[in-house]
């Protein structure tokens, strides 16, 4: 009863780290995206990187967070993951180390070829990633082909099916969306009037796109292609996604930006919990034989492992949360070009 127990609690908290994980790193992903879009000059870029500058990197924590616990507690899937998925998950690598490395070297100098070089390196940074995790994560909830050694037995062209790809557009639109609302939300002057000019426009084809995602994903899941939870579960999750996006449009005309970048941080968090639930026990689908599908029985650490790590997390995490949203919280101010040297 205990391995039962804790195989679901670590399947549960591995959830719970992408959902954070997404709504963190989305709606920065989302700046990034939209550099070129508020920034018509180097002091405007500098305010819309400046409101992500103190914690984009703590956000991608998350990401390491969620794949260290998936390594330890469902070793099988991590494996089996990393070696289907080896090159988007080698490219999302790369346009991760690429923007980080642009953010930290882009004030290095001030010409503005050199600058003008890691912008783009920031946007392709931001754009890349925001669409392959939603492939991947489409491809996962879809099914995959898996051999009887629990091997991934497709190619790369297998990931390029259109319902991951629309999960792709998905995720590349939600983000970008949410970006510009946190942008809203967190700058001031001509940066935040743009964002929400931006985020006025994208509101309407986010709706659409991430609707009809979302429902395929009941589509598939009415058919069968579902773990334990009902639709009658399902449905009311999948809903409150679709309103929360939907409530953005009307939030936006008001100019109520904070309240649509809480809308569309919902909808991140109620998609992503929608996807995890469709899953569940599974955490890998076999598409191409329901028995060699992987779940949080077949696919998991010994006992031991689940309770000995179970300890460190119960430990350890708390105070990493309570961290991060101290740093939050300390650098809560809007940010302005009157705030920044014109030179620097």
């Amino acid at each position: 009863m205990i391995e039962i127990d804790l195989n679901s609690l670590w399947f549960l908290l591995i959830a719970v780290l992408w959902m954070g994980y997404f709504f963190l790193e989305g709606f920065d992903f989302g700046v990034g995206i939209l550099l070129p879009f508020v920034g018509r000059d180097d002091l405007d870029r500098r305010v819309a990187i400046r409101t992500i500058g103190p914690v984009w990197d703590a956000n991608e924590v998350w990401l390491l967070v969620a794949g260290g616990a998936t390594f330890a507690a469902f070793p099988e899937w991590y494996a089996t993951m990393f070696s289907g998925f080896y090159l988007p998950l080698f490219l999302i690598l790369v346009a991760l180390i690429l923007r980080g490395v642009a953010f930290e070297y882009r004030a290095k100098d001030r010409r503005p070829q050199w600058r003008a070089w890691w912008d783009r390196a920031i946007v392709f940074g931001s754009a890349l990633p925001a669409l392959l995790w939603g492939v991947a994560f489409g491809n996962i909830v879809r099914g995959v082909p898996i051999d009887a050694a629990r091997e991934y037995a497709g190619g790369f062209w297998n990931l390029l099916n259109p319902y991951a790809l629309l999960g792709g557009l998905t995720t590349l639109l939600l983000f970008t969306l949410h970006g510009a609302t946190f942008l809203g939300l967190k700058a001031a002057g001509p940066v935040a009037e743009r964002a929400h000019r931006c985020a006025t426009i994208l509101a309407p084809v986010t709706v659409a796109v991430a609707g009809g995602f979302l429902a395929w994903t009941l589509v598939d899941a009415a058919g069968g292609n579902r773990g334990s939870f009902p639709m009658g579960a399902l449905i009311p999750v999948a809903g409150v996604a679709a309103a929360a996006v939907l409530a953005s449009i009307p939030l936006l005309r008001a100019k109520r930006d904070g309240w649509a970048f809480v809308a569309t941080g919902v909808t991140i968090l109620t998609a992503t919990l929608m996807l995890f639930m469709t899953l569940y026990p599974r955490v890998m689908p076999s598409s191409s034989e329901a028995a060699y599908s992987l779940t949080i029985y077949n696919a998991s650490s010994t006992p031991t492992t689940l309770r000995t790590i179970s300890i460190v997390a119960l430990i350890f995490l708390p105070v990493v949360l309570a961290y991060q949203a101290w740093s939050y919280w300390v650098f809560r101010k809007r940010v302005t070009r009157e705030q920044l040297s014109p030179t620097g």
